[in-house]
């Protein structure tokens, strides 16, 4: 109550305010019982049921009026003209998946497209919600401008089919971190998050883990209830939804809709959602309509969802009582059942509703109104106006206004709601959280190569005290070669990773680069740390004289930047694990083959000896091989005959350290523009 008083006070510094609710937290954390007591206190399904009686009486049914909030959005109407999508087959035939078609959508509103399996209704959805990455014909208007592509995404929200999330996150936190990236200025809510876990029935499960194929968590219901609640947390003036109730039962389904009408009405949001045959519970809580039929995707009714079954009744289909409407609707939309009706409905659809349709169309793009830019300036004092109607000198204040923050314009024109700072603070945040409480996330950097220190280590025992130099060649070899494979066990992990982040980077939640530079932060101190374990357990179980180790251990570890830094690259470029070792095995045999020992610049062929010059194996070996060389009785000779030379070292290191950095860059590349989203 103390946070909640404190915070509504808007006089109160921002820096200050992040403070308290840090110190609040924490306290909360360290005085709240254990999450075991609380379990075995109460069983689940009570906690479960009752989280279903407390929403029950949250959310309103159908005929309840729901009216406005103080922190409602700026409101965004959605237009399209001629949308429609076609496929070159590999025949050369062309097919038709949507014909065009056009329709004006008004803020607040919860819209239902609904349609037989291959009607197109997807495929318009991903167009409106511009996630369509093939080609596509028509124009899509916001507030009558047309869509703007850089910053369409901070006031459009989408929530895909698929579930995908790090299965070590928990509930609340996979909520939790869209709020935060998504935060339009002046919209600071601690509560929403808490109000979206019991508005979609997750308080019993917030502090769970969301689970994968390999660690247990939530239902597939629940998780899907997740992403969609990830998706109101966006705050967005569009929200368009496919298919949020596939997997969940009619109790669940009949929740979350009702979730989304609240949104939508609260909050003046413009929802679109993609279902299947809802209930009557369910389809009476929607307010349009729009019906499709297939082959090929063609629209058959857009109107208000209580006015379809008059419409029905006009062109000469009665539906009969005791029957779910949209049962009867797409028995008569799917080509080829017994009471197929889709042609008739289509042409009574060209006769009786596209005329108007289409003057609706072309009205709303004479009198445009908002622009993005300007939604997100005014939506920004919008908030600013509620926060100040909870101040105690409400009165007062708006006797003495004061003018708008001179900051809005610059913050408003960014394609993302954060900055750069704010998306790698949430970034390294979730990836230092997950990766401790992943054990082989943890142990396979830290414990893996300390083991094989200890068992390589003893096979090279006391060979430093040979006083040949030709017996260190081996060792020497064997340390880098282990230290340069230490980078490929985080391949499969950056690539799981990676999945996640085409997700969410598709909805603008943050950039390539601070996913790769918090995964960076988090990953490579791990391995660095696993690698130094290795090299000091290896050169202890030597003998060598420790006057060698600050030159064996800074090539060592620069040699580990340069393999993990292609690594990264190979894993942000590679489809799967099994393509990202294919590409390695030639980078690394290469590299190790050209190290100077294996095969020497003596004894390669004279059109390969180029390799030595782009090989860091070579300079890392050669440059350890000639500090050692003067305290062994071969050392000169040696040195000789493989053909080393200690004026190369500064060259070697301007080479690792460039190649290491093209390889970053390279990676960041890859992330961009490589395996996104295809729709």
């Amino acid at each position: 109550l103390a946070q909640d008083l404190l915070l509504k006070q808007s006089f109160v510094p921002t820096l200050f305010r992040q403070f308290f609710r840090l110190f609040v937290a924490l306290v909360s954390r360290a005085m709240a019982p254990l999450p075991v007591t609380l379990a075995t206190t109460r069983p689940r399904a009570a906690l479960q049921q009752e989280s279903i009686n407390e929403n029950s009486d949250l959310l309103p049914a159908a005929d309840v009026e729901i009216h406005k909030s103080a922190f409602a959005l700026p409101g965004a109407s959605l237009t399209f003209r001629d949308l429609g999508f076609s496929v070159t087959l590999p025949s050369g035939q062309k097919k038709t998946i949507l014909e065009p078609c056009s329709g004006h959508l008004e803020s607040g509103q919860l819209v239902a497209l609904m349609g037989p399996s291959g009607c197109g209704k997807s495929t318009l959805l991903d167009m409106l919600a511009m996630k369509k990455t093939a080609t596509y014909s028509g124009e899509v208007f916001v507030n009558g401008h047309p869509r703007d592509p850089r910053l369409f995404r901070r006031i459009a929200a989408y929530v895909p089919q698929e579930d995908v999330m790090p299965a070590h996150w928990r509930v609340r936190e996979a909520i939790a971190f869209n709020a935060a990236l998504k935060k339009q200025p002046g919209r600071d809510c601690p509560g929403m998050v808490d109000l979206l876990v019991e508005a979609f029935g997750l308080g019993a499960v917030a502090q769970t883990y969301i689970g994968g194929a390999k660690v247990r968590g939530i239902s597939g219901g629940q998780r899907r209830r997740v992403t969609l609640a990830r998706g109101v947390a966006n705050q967005a003036s569009l929200l368009f939804c496919d298919e949020p109730t596939s997997g969940l039962s009619a109790t669940d389904a009949e929740l979350c809709i009702k979730a989304l009408r609240l949104i939508a009405k609260k909050l003046n949001v413009l929802v679109l959602v993609v279902i299947h045959q809802p209930r009557v519970e369910v389809a009476s809580l929607f307010d349009k309509l729009v019906l499709l039929t297939s082959n090929p995707g063609r629209m058959t009714y857009f109107g208000s969802f209580d006015q379809a079954v008059h419409y029905l009744k006009v062109c000469g289909l009665n539906v009969p009582r005791h029957v779910n409407p949209t049962d009867f609707f797409l028995d008569h939309l799917t080509p080829g059942t017994p009471a197929d009706a889709s042609r008739a409905l289509v042409d009574a659809f060209y006769r009786r509703q596209r005329p108007a349709i289409v003057q609706e169309v072309e009205q709303a793009c004479r009198e445009p109104g908002e622009k993005i830019e300007e939604m997100l300036r005014s939506g920004h004092a919008n908030a600013l106006r509620a926060q100040m109607s909870l101040h105690p000198l409400h009165q007062v204040i708006s006797e003495n206004p004061k003018p708008a923050p001179s900051g809005v314009t610059a913050v408003s024109a960014r394609r993302y709601s954060v900055s750069f700072a704010a998306q790698c603070a949430a970034l390294l945040r979730r990836k230092v959280t997950i990766t401790l409480r992943n054990p082989m996330a943890v142990a396979l950097p830290l414990g893996l190569p300390a083991i094989q220190g200890l068992v390589v280590g003893s096979m090279f025992q006391g060979i430093g005290q040979d006083p040949l130099l030709l017996s260190q060649f081996g060792f020497v070899f064997i340390l880098l070669t282990l230290l340069a494979l230490a980078g490929l066990q985080v391949v499969p992990i950056l690539i799981e990773e990676r999945i996640v982040m085409k997700y969410e980077t598709s909805e603008a939640l943050y950039s390539e680069g601070a996913a790769a530079l918090a995964s960076f932060c988090v990953d490579v101190p791990l391995a660095i740390l696993g690698s130094m374990t290795q090299i000091l357990l290896m050169f202890t179980f030597s003998g060598l004289s420790w006057s060698f180790f600050p030159t064996l251990f800074s090539w060592a570890l620069l040699l580990f930047f340069v393999f993990d830094s292609l690594f990264a690259f190979i894993a942000a470029l590679a489809g799967t694990t099994q393509e990202a070792q294919a590409y390695s095995v030639p980078f690394v045999s290469i590299f190790m083959l050209f190290n100077g020992f294996v095969i020497s610049r003596v004894t390669a062929p004279w059109f390969l000896r180029w390799i030595f010059w782009v090989s860091p194996n070579f300079y890392a070996f050669q440059a350890i091989i000639v500090k050692m060389a003067p305290s062994f009785l071969d050392g000169q000779v040696q040195v000789q005959e493989y053909g080393f030379s200690g004026d190369e070292n500064v060259v070697g290191i301007a080479f690792m350290v460039g190649f290491g950095f093209v390889l970053r860059c390279g990676q960041l590349v890859a992330l961009k523009l490589c395996h996104n989203i295809q729709k």
